[in-house]
């Protein structure tokens, strides 16, 4: 068996791969793919009427762009040297992939909250995105340069203690971990900071199935219906509505028996189409209007398809044959709890979808707007909330031996996230020139 001191071993030993001072470079590729390129290629599957909302919204701003354009930078990351230290990760781990929702036990959490990319790597690559993502958005706040070098130092600061505290504890310890939205409180100051995050967790606590049923329904002839608003929101029609019902039934088979039982006392009232975030605009995704035990207790499920991580192409097959199940298992994995109702299945014409609750007391932090203070504690709870996922998928103690005790790998991770912030600039700047010149289409403000 491997001890511990093996195990710190191999990680001080992948300093020798990528020292950490190193991650501080970063230089495009010589054959780097035009960004706009990468996406056009990722939206060839996708519903075409909807790929202009998604360039629309990635033109919005850089922050924006970065959202959608996880493609784009795990080409840069694969195109680097790394570490070899392998977790489950994210894929995708920028500032608004973190959030509140409800674990089982209907406790407000702090965690990652999306999984459409997961997959294994090295563990880097989700730091170095949480990190660069915290300087696009302190540059969009308009902080200083010297402020935005010590927000992203912040984030991989905190990922770094973190993991090295979690490395010092047992597997248990390790797997129950997790970050009480209540216990976020005393970290921040009292005053209108310390009011806006009560007002957050407030706000979360609402959002229910029962709280989207007034805003997402209406009542048609007697009949409860999902609203329309399109084309963010649009009816099923008659052949998606009878592939639903079909498929409903498949994934009620990855449910544990206790959650098929809770399920089936539910019935199908409606479905609508919807689109749903940045990078994922053009991608199949409904939501589906369940009744339990009358018209005023309803379910609200949100089945989303899911493709190939933009990881698989720059990394070793992982253990998921199925994308949906590779999200699902991802998500168990990384997440301290998950959603009761996660669950997987293919669909039509072989693609494949996972379902989840569209609203189970989920929340989010607004990063727009915030002042250096604030963007700098937020940043360390997202870094320390990425560590807990890491930790529980990775090698902890490899890890947290690469990381050390002094303040390199913060260092050159705070100095590349400025970099790459200059990339992602430009990227979104070709964008722009790409819609202008016509290359692609966008429809702002949707």
């Amino acid at each position: 068996m491997t001890t511990p001191a093996d195990r710190a071993a191999q990680g001080r030993a992948a300093r020798k791969r990528v020292p950490r001072s190193e991650h501080a470079t970063w230089i495009p590729a010589a054959d780097r793919p035009d960004p706009v390129a990468v996406l056009e290629r990722q939206g060839r599957d996708r519903l075409p009427e909807l790929l202009p909302i998604r360039y629309g919204r990635m033109g919005a701003s850089p922050f924006a762009f970065l959202r959608g354009a996880a493609a784009v930078m795990a080409a840069d990351l694969a195109a680097q040297p790394h570490t070899g230290l392998t977790v489950q990760l994210c894929g995708d781990a920028h500032l608004l992939n973190f959030g509140l929702y409800a674990s089982p036990e209907r406790t407000l959490l702090f965690d990652l909250n999306d999984f459409d990319e997961t997959h294994p790597g090295p563990f880097e690559w989700d730091v170095k995105r949480l990190a660069a993502s915290v300087a696009v958005a302190a540059r969009e706040n308009g902080h200083a340069e010297t402020r935005v070098h010590h927000a992203a130092l912040a984030a991989a600061a905190a990922y770094r203690t973190s993991m090295r505290r979690l490395a010092a504890q047992g597997e248990l310890a390790v797997w129950y971990e997790r970050m009480d939205a209540d216990s976020l409180l005393p970290l921040v100051r009292a005053g209108r900071h310390r009011r806006r995050v009560e007002s957050t967790l407030t706000r979360a606590r609402r959002r229910t199935s029962l709280h989207a049923l007034g805003k997402l329904t209406e009542t048609v002839d007697g009949r409860r219906r999902i609203v329309r608003d399109p084309p963010l929101l649009e009816p099923a029609g008659a052949p998606d509505m009878a592939a639903l019902r079909k498929i409903f039934s498949d994934y009620r088979s990855t449910l544990s028996e206790e959650r098929r039982l809770l399920l089936d006392r539910y019935r199908f009232v409606d479905a609508a189409r919807k689109v749903v975030g940045v990078g994922s605009v053009g991608t199949r995704c409904f939501i589906v209007l369940l009744t339990g035990r009358d018209a005023d207790d309803p379910l609200f499920l949100q089945i989303k398809e899911a493709g190939r991580s933009v990881l698989e192409e720059h990394l070793p097959s992982g253990p998921y044959v199925h994308p949906g199940h590779r999200v699902v298992a991802g998500q168990r994995l990384l997440q301290a709890a998950s959603d009761i109702f996660l669950g997987w299945m293919t669909g039509p014409q072989g693609r494949a979808y996972y379902w989840r609750q569209l609203r189970d007391m989920k929340g989010s932090v607004d990063v727009a707007g915030m002042t250096p203070d604030r963007l700098v504690q937020y940043a360390r709870l997202c870094g320390t909330a990425l560590a807990r996922a890491h930790a529980r998928s990775g090698d902890r103690i490899a890890v947290a031996a690469y990381l050390g005790g002094a303040d390199t790998f913060e260092r050159a991770l705070a100095d590349f996230a400025l970099r790459y912030a200059d990339r992602n600039a430009a990227d979104h700047a070709a964008l722009g020139a790409a819609v202008a010149a016509g290359v692609v289409t966008a429809a702002p403000g949707l």
